[in-house]
Formats: C-alpha cells, structure tokens, sequence
C-alpha cells in the first residue's frame, strides 16, 4: 500500500519561507509524477508544482519564480522549497503521486502566511 507522509507545514510571516517534505512508501517503483498541490477554504484543490522521473518541473504561474520542487531519488521524497510566501499561498498543501493509473495523496500539511 502506497503511503505519502507530508511534514513542514506551519506559520510564516509574509515575506518568509518554509520546505515542505513528502516521503513516499509501499511501492517498489517510483510514483511518476510526484508533486504538490494545495487548497485553499472555499476553493478548487490547484497543481502547485510536479516533476517528472526525468526531471521535468511544472509549476502553477503565480508560485513559479518562488517555490522550487525537487526530488531525492535515494529518499524517495519530494520537497517544495516555497520563498517569498504571501498571505495568499494560505492553504493545505497536498503531496500527490500517480503509479501507473492510481494517484495517491498525502493527508494533507496547512501552511499559513499571515503576520
């Protein structure tokens, strides 16, 4: 059975940053893709960012020169590095993995920017 277990959430101030974590488990093959998205209260859960077992980065325009993903491999996990956080990128942050036809999600880690 296929787990990811998101960590990293939490308060920020505007202006700040936080890496959120997702370690995956339960599958002798890696999730393809494997990224984050998020959602905010009284909106529609959005693709934040992914990547691809090649390397292949896709990002959501408003986060795009702010959070970087990347993957270890060697870890199976995936990181979201989110700089410059703004009260708008207030939401639970989801972790996402797709095994052949299956997508798997984390439970779910709140990230709040306020001051």
């Amino acid at each position: 059975q296929v787990q990811l277990v998101e960590s990293g959430g939490g308060l920020v101030q505007p202006g700040g940053s936080l890496t959120l974590s997702c370690a995956a488990s339960g599958s002798e093959f890696s999730l393809n893709p494997m990224g984050w998205y998020r959602q905010a209260p009284g909106k529609q859960r959005e693709l934040v960012a992914e990547v691809q077992s090649r390397g292949t980065q896709k990002y959501l325009d408003a986060v795009k020169d702010r959070f970087t993903i990347f993957r270890d491999f060697a870890k199976n996990t995936v990181y979201l590095q989110m700089n410059r956080l703004e009260p708008h990128d207030t939401a639970v942050y989801y972790c996402h993995g797709k095994l052949r036809w299956e997508d798997y999600w984390g439970q779910g880690t709140q990230v709040t920017v306020s001051s």
